[in-house]
């Protein structure tokens, strides 16, 4: 009998890293595809390949809105892993902030669809690409975090090291918009699209020193 509770509580655990596997994949997905349409956005404006990426990115939001919910009951209800319970909770909640601010930032793009001069375009492109870095290093320090504790530490200090690269070229584009001949409305736009931009990369740091309290905690 014993045998047979321990068998289906390894199951229920391995149903729940799955799900939490997902919902990791989610994320990486979505951040892939917000480079991509950054991308798209520079080159055509709020084009239809443009909305059909924030499109794809709300439906991983929503699957993944779901996963974090279904983890979260099984972690209530089935008394699963009751000694990181919170921490793990925690993550899961912090990351899907990451995801929202994704989603958030797209759909930005898409509601003021702002003109962005062809100078500014390559450090748009150039800022997406850290911040979405940024997040790509987060979610391998997730799947460490349930696999391999000891490899947190070696993908955190990435998702430090692109929110850096990714302030940097933040503020280097804010110097040169506000250095243009663009009115000043219009360089306040710029400037909060920067920013919108930026805010991913600076969320994904944000949950990498939780994801390292986490880390200092399971391995006191």
């Amino acid at each position: 009998m014993e045998l047979a509770k321990n068998v289906a509580l390894f199951r229920r655990t391995r149903e729940l890293e799955n799900q939490i596997d997902e919902f990791l994949d989610k994320l990486s997905q979505s951040a892939l595809i917000f480079r991509e349409a950054v991308g798209n956005f520079l080159a055509d404006g709020a084009s239809e390949e443009f909305e059909e990426r924030l499109k794809h990115v709300n439906d991983l939001e929503s699957k993944a809105d779901s996963l974090r919910r279904s983890v979260e009951t099984q972690l209530y209800t089935q008394t699963l892993i009751p000694e990181s319970r919170g921490d793990v909770l925690g993550l899961m909640e912090n990351l899907d902030s990451v995801l929202n601010d994704i989603e958030g930032a797209l759909w930005s793009f898409s509601i003021e669809a702002p003109e962005i001069p062809a100078e500014f375009h390559g450090d748009f492109a150039s800022l997406a690409d850290k911040s979405t870095m940024a997040v790509e290093s987060l979610v391998l320090a997730s799947r460490a975090f349930f696999r391999d504790i000891e490899a947190v530490g070696n993908h955190n200090h990435k998702v430090l090291f692109y929110e850096k690269e990714a302030d940097k070229v933040g503020t280097r584009l804010k110097r040169a918009i506000f250095a243009s001949d663009l009115p000043l409305s219009r360089k306040a736009q710029l400037r909060n699209f920067v920013e919108v931009i930026d805010n991913v990369a600076d969320m994904s740091e944000d949950v990498a020193d939780r994801l390292s309290i986490y880390t200092i905690k399971r391995t006191v």
